[in-house]
């Protein structure tokens, strides 16, 4: 048996606290939810990233390594 049905959802206003990768937010009727996951190399990249380069001294005491600028 096949059930056709027809919605129409009107929003105004939706507030979502948070939603991660294994989130689902669905609003309108339950049905099958497929998961869904989709890699794309948007830039064409060929090889791995390059590497960091990480300043400051790891082995002076009460320093910390930052690979943000901060300054």
């Amino acid at each position: 048996m096949t059930i056709h049905i027809q919605q129409s959802i009107h929003i105004q206003t939706i507030r979502i606290g948070a939603l991660t990768n294994s989130s689902v937010l669905q609003i309108g009727t339950a049905g099958v939810i497929t998961p869904s996951s989709h890699l794309y190399n948007t830039g064409g990249f060929k090889g791995p990233a390059p590497s960091i380069a990480i300043t400051g001294e790891a082995g002076e005491a009460g320093s910390e390594v930052s690979l943000v600028p901060l300054g």
